[in-house]
């Protein structure tokens, strides 16, 4: 479990192809002292196992099904990545709940520099924006942010200096992939909605509004 509140941008320093996924290995802006093998950490968003650590490098394995559902199939050696080790129980939540398991990859179709703040819009696939709402959350690349607006599939949020300045936000281009993980919650809440006498059908009904005192 993580926050969105990025640590330190790392440095991707070797990838090596697995039977079915690769190892990925990366240097971090912070000590590891605290970190143990099987240990968590979110590298622009998903969620990896430590499987090796060396003074401030460390590797971790990414699965096919984790290739195939975040922008990490794209990534090089010397690639940026923004890092976050997993919450302690007792630490301040200062950005949101955060599980690390991506759901798509959006696309960045506008970014807008201000004089203060900078804006990013990302379209997402396959109606993932309904799991969106105005003023709640969404990580995108493992960055907790506060959604501006939803319009159709597409998300636009507003980035502060800081959260430039100590994340890869700031050299996204037009046409960037980037992992969304949207609010978790939201999925929780519809699949409950979507059961009915165990079944995945119906919804809320008049029927089942009348049937539990709402009408």
């Amino acid at each position: 479990m993580f926050t969105g509140l990025v640590e330190g941008i790392g440095e991707i320093t070797a990838l090596r192809p697995t039977a079915d996924g690769l190892r990925l290995s990366a240097t971090a802006p912070f000590g590891l002292t605290e970190v143990k093998l099987g240990d968590s950490i979110a590298v622009s968003g998903p969620c990896l196992t430590v499987v090796e650590l060396t003074g401030r490098a460390f590797t971790v394995e990414v699965s096919a099904e984790t290739l195939r559902r975040t922008n990490l199939s794209s990534k090089h050696l010397g690639s940026q990545v923004n890092l976050e080790r997993a919450l302690r129980l007792g630490d301040r939540l200062g950005g949101h709940i955060v599980s690390g398991h991506i759901d798509c990859v959006g696309l960045l179709v506008k970014k807008v520099a201000g004089p203060r703040h900078m804006q990013l819009a990302v379209r997402l696939p396959d109606s993932w924006s309904r799991y969106v709402i105005e003023k709640g959350s969404i990580a995108l690349d493992g960055v907790s942010l506060t959604v501006n607006s939803c319009t159709g599939d597409e998300v636009s949020v507003n980035i502060i200096p800081f959260t430039s300045r100590h994340s890869t936000l700031e050299d996204l281009r037009v046409g960037d992939r980037l992992n969304v993980e949207t609010d978790i919650i939201g999925k929780y809440v519809e699949k409950l909605l979507q059961r009915q006498n165990g079944s995945a059908s119906g919804g809320i009904t008049d029927e089942l509004l009348a049937r539990h005192g709402f009408l």
